[in-house]
């Protein structure tokens, strides 16, 4: 093999090793809404949906559960990747939600709903996953 082979062979690996680096994707996050549901009643078929809510107020990913006893839990992924302008740029992995609804619903009609900031709400409680602070607790309204 000649020479200038040999050297050129270690900087296309290098150049390879990068693309394959700078294209690594982004990870998938996960928010889990843990709750329950004031004075519920067996008798009574409660869902609660979570909605997550991004800048400029574009909604998001969503889940909904149905209620178990009085009690729910949601988890709810979503994608970290930013989107750019320019295509050609690295992707950015520190998107996350500005707002997170939550809806209680009982049959067709809305019982409840409370809309939280990510920020001061939720805590991340592993490398990829975000509880409530404090526990979530939805009322049911006068039916």
């Amino acid at each position: 093999m000649p020479a200038s082979v040999k050297k050129l062979v270690p900087v296309l690996g290098a150049m390879f090793a990068f693309c394959l680096v700078a294209d690594a994707q982004c990870p998938v996050d996960t928010i889990i809404v843990k709750g329950r549901i004031e004075h519920a009643t067996a008798k009574n078929d409660y869902r609660v949906r979570v909605q997550l809510v991004y800048r400029k107020h574009k909604p998001g990913e969503s889940g909904e559960v149905t209620a178990e006893e009085g009690s729910f839990q949601i988890p709810v992924e979503f994608v970290t990747a930013q989107s750019s302008l320019f295509t050609n740029l690295p992707k950015r992995c520190g998107r996350k939600p500005q707002t997170v609804v939550i809806t209680l619903l009982n049959g067709d009609q809305t019982s409840d709903e409370v809309s939280l900031d990510f920020t001061r709400s939720f805590r991340m409680v592993d490398a990829s996953a975000y509880t409530l602070r404090s526990e979530l607790v939805l009322n049911r309204g006068s039916q």
